[in-house]
């Protein structure tokens, strides 16, 4: 089951099947979540004011990569290698 984004998935860590962080959600717009690869310590703060922190470093997480999302974190598939 595919999960919907909202503006309370803003700010939630983004963690890799290996159980690495990865980024953070710093926006949801149109139910698009994007991930901040490389958050410092300002923009962790506005995500989690829920104040918008896009930039063009973001990128738009694919459905099909999420494999479930809590209530702290959003968690991705493990991915198949050639």
């Amino acid at each position: 089951m595919a999960h919907s984004f909202t503006d309370d998935d803003e700010g939630k860590k983004v963690i890799n099947a290996d159980g690495e962080t990865v980024g953070l959600v710093s926006d949801v717009t149109h139910g698009t979540a994007y991930v901040d690869p490389d958050p410092g310590i300002t923009d962790k703060l506005m995500s989690k004011l829920g104040w918008s922190d896009r930039d063009d470093d973001d990128y738009p997480l694919q459905e099909n990569a999420v494999d479930r999302v809590d209530d702290d974190a959003v968690h991705l598939r493990r991915t198949r290698s050639l």
